[in-house]
């Protein structure tokens, strides 16, 4: 994970989406055109919180997302979501 030169500000995170599944679990593949955005990523860098909400992701935590949340942002080529700790669901542990 190569670090990114953005800082989001106050409750906002970035976040990498995983890369949508290509296959079914029966062994289908997928088509482009069906293929479901992820709602699912890491994070890759956070924001300091609020004064008196401290964010409680961090870098490197996997996390679920509304299917609608976050806006989409490119930087350095690459593809990425921000959106504010309210509209993450979940962190997953492992």
């Amino acid at each position: 994970m190569a670090a990114i030169k953005i800082k989001p500000l106050a409750d906002r995170v970035i976040i990498e989406a995983s890369a949508a599944e290509t296959k079914t679990a029966g062994g289908l593949y997928i088509p482009d055109t069906a293929k479901e955005k992820p709602q699912k990523g890491k994070v890759i860098a956070v924001g300091t919180g609020k004064k008196d909400e401290p964010l409680t992701v961090k870098v490197g935590d996997s996390v679920l997302y509304g299917k609608y949340a976050g806006t989409e942002i490119t930087i350095d080529g690459k593809d990425y979501l921000i959106m504010r700790e309210a509209d993450l669901f979940a962190i997953l542990t492992k």
